[in-house]
């Protein structure tokens, strides 16, 4: 794939990510109907608007690749480019009117992530990557950080309740007993928080393909990791950890 065109492809999914997130700003911070889907997680009027948006232009602009989003399912030919599409992200803090929501757009092609972008609306903070051409937060490089000792890194999670639910408490227990810190309130944002230097480490116990598609381009690019809890570097695995590279191996040793 040339850089052209993975240029092309990093340039419509920035601009079509923050359009997206854009509109869900009309939204926020409103008295919304909130539904409850299978899972029992929420979904809005504003999280199918901001998916329908997207797609439209996807359509739009590469009629001939398939589509996953979140909300709205497969759109599938067989194609060798796939975007996937988390149009809220953080649905439970877009609710709350808590701004750490994201809007998530990922390019697959042949079965590759290669590009990435996240926006957050509500904190206008725009973090893109393509695959060799850097990670760029709000137009500026973007860098994992330097930390590498464990009793100086920050570690985060979106909540610490998922982790007794599926059977990885004592992991997560002993990553904490080995940082410096622990916060919430994660979602995509933490991993925003691990590519640009600002915690060393998201770790969740459970994770959709939609709720990871950015994050490989947007880790490697900024130097760091993005992947599953054994070090492959994927967004199937149905669970997500993201760190620097300094402190991957010390990782992945206390959650195995």
């Amino acid at each position: 794939m040339k850089k052209n065109f993975i240029s092309d492809y990093l340039d419509f999914a920035s601009q079509t990510a923050y359009s997206a997130g854009r509109m869900t700003l009309g939204y926020y911070q409103s008295q919304l109907n909130v539904e409850l889907k299978s899972d029992g997680s929420p979904v809005t009027v504003a999280d199918r608007a901001a998916e329908e948006y997207i797609r439209s232009q996807i359509n739009k602009k590469f009629p001939d690749h398939d589509i996953l989003g979140e909300e709205l399912g497969e759109q599938k030919s067989g194609k060798s480019h796939r975007w996937i599409i988390d149009p809220i992200d953080g649905t439970k803090s877009f609710i709350r009117g808590v701004p750490l929501y994201a809007t998530l757009i990922g390019l697959e092609i042949d079965g590759e992530v290669k590009v990435g972008a996240a926006y957050f609306p509500a904190l206008d903070e725009l973090v893109a990557a393509g695959i060799d051409l850097g990670c760029w937060w709000n137009g500026k490089p973007a860098r994992v950080s330097s930390v590498s000792s464990l009793n100086q890194a920050i570690v985060a999670c979106t909540t610490t309740m998922k982790f007794s639910q599926y059977d990885r408490q004592s992991a997560w227990e002993r990553l904490v007993s080995s940082c410096y810190f622990q916060t919430g309130w994660g979602d995509a944002y933490g991993y925003i928080l691990v590519a640009t230097g600002r915690i060393e480490i998201m770790l969740e116990p459970v994770m959709s393909a939609w709720d990871a598609a950015p994050f490989i381009p947007i880790l490697k690019e900024a130097g760091g990791y993005f992947g599953d809890w054994h070090g492959n570097w994927t967004i199937y695995a149905d669970e997500g950890l993201a760190t620097n590279d300094a402190l991957l191996s010390q990782v992945l040793s206390i959650i195995k």
